[in-house]
């Protein structure tokens, strides 16, 4: 489960300042959310493997000028999350930059962590529609049928969900470019 860091900052929140000055950390993933530093550990092997297919999948269909990462900070004015997968400019990205801008990123995919299931579907949803992140990805490994991808674009600074797919059925993406994928690939054992 995803904790604060107790606020030992000389103000009353962590600023991006702050976060970009932190020093590299290895099995966890440090966000900043609303002015508080939120720790995460290293997820479980199905989220791993479900972000890194799903890695490989928008990968595999990317165009030149866009790359996909895991677990890689997308920056705010205020505030600094780490999607699960993300879809950002290949020179920034190549570049060895920290964190993408807004503007450098164009999908994000959050899987849904049992510990975080607030900031996935709340915290994490409004941050990157006021960035104004394009599309949005929230996959869900437990449930019927899982796993399951919900499709959410950003429409008049909102995300609306424009599809809900189960395994079995294809999940067909437009934007930033055109993929296909069955949400069934992201789990179980591998295809071949």
């Amino acid at each position: 489960m995803a904790m604060p860091l107790p606020a030992d900052s000389p103000h009353d929140h962590y600023t991006v300042e702050d976060w970009l000055n932190l020093p590299e950390t290895i099995g966890q993933r440090i966000e900043l959310i609303d002015g508080s530093f939120v720790v995460s550990p290293s997820p479980v092997a199905n989220h791993q493997l479900c972000a890194g297919r799903l890695r490989t999948l928008l990968a595999a269909a990317a165009p030149d000028d866009l790359d996909v990462v895991e677990a890689f900070g997308v920056r705010t004015a205020t505030e600094v999350v780490l999607p699960d997968v993300v879809v950002g400019d290949a020179e920034v990205l190549v570049s060895g930059a920290t964190v993408l801008l807004p503007e450098q990123t164009h999908l994000v995919a959050e899987i849904v962590s049992q510990g975080n299931r607030r900031r996935d579907y709340q915290d994490k949803p409004r941050i990157y529609a006021a960035a104004g992140v394009p599309t949005f990805l929230r996959i869900e490994l437990i449930g019927a049928n899982p796993p399951y991808v919900e499709v959410l674009s950003l429409r008049d600074g909102v995300y609306v969900s424009v599809a809900h797919v189960d395994a079995g059925q294809p999940v067909k993406l437009t934007d930033p470019f055109p993929v296909e994928f069955d949400p069934a690939r992201l789990l179980g054992r591998r295809f071949r």
